[in-house]
């Protein structure tokens, strides 16, 4: 059951779970859909994540108790709205090598050797919860269990674009040069974010991807 949290005099946090379940994901994604179909008023922006939705506004335009009312009765009355149908990605990895610096320590930690690593990170199927951090930057779900590792203790200054990482259970693409705290353990040359095809990042939420292993990183 979700709930309404007043994020301050001009935002409403609706929350659906504590933690990262298939199904708060799919909740975040219907409501953000219906909420951009079919927009109160005073709808300014929308910041969707795994298991929340930030819903900013304009409260000079609303009664902001009706408009809340109005987010409560629509989050509880999705179980049969359908979801939008996915698109698939399949992005190439080069793994290992000055491309992955850390398959090797990813591999020490959970026990498996860098091939290990490497076919259950791209047998795996990721679903894009929501996309932040930086412009592109997906937040996927669905790595394996045996590949959960904490993040580094120190982050790099820049990690290159195009990195594939992973921290914790999540797995994610850095699409710009940035500092970051993730395992990198491969790099991509698929682009992520492009400011002249709008929106700019190229995956959204409920987008599905699949890695594939294309050579060596070395």
């Amino acid at each position: 059951m979700a709930h309404l949290v007043q994020a301050s005099d001009r935002a409403l946090l609706v929350v659906f779970d504590d933690a990262m379940t298939a199904e708060s994901g799919r909740d975040v994604r219907v409501l953000t859909a219906w909420l951009r179909e079919n927009p109160p008023d005073a709808l300014v922006d929308l910041s969707p994540a795994y298991a929340t939705l930030l819903i900013r506004y304009d409260p000079l335009r609303c009664d902001p108790g009706a408009l809340a009312d109005e987010i409560a009765r629509r989050a509880a009355s999705l179980a049969g709205r359908p979801e939008a149908t996915p698109r698939f990605f399949t992005i190439p990895v080069r793994y290992g090598g000055a491309c992955g610096p850390d398959l090797d320590e990813v591999a020490r930690a959970t026990g498996l050797s860098e091939d290990e690593v490497v076919a259950a990170h791209a047998g795996a199927s990721y679903d894009v919860c929501f996309i932040g951090f930086s412009p592109g930057f997906p937040y996927l779900a669905g790595l394996p269990e045996r590949l959960h590792t904490p993040r580094r203790e120190a982050p790099r200054r820049r990690v290159p674009a195009g990195s594939v990482a992973i921290a914790g259970a999540q797995a994610g693409i850095y699409p710009i040069g940035s500092p970051g705290g993730w395992n990198i353990i491969g790099r991509t040359d698929f682009v992520l974010f492009d400011p002249r095809l709008p929106p700019g990042a190229i995956l959204a939420p409920g987008d599905r991807v699949r890695f594939v292993a294309a050579g060596s990183g070395s």
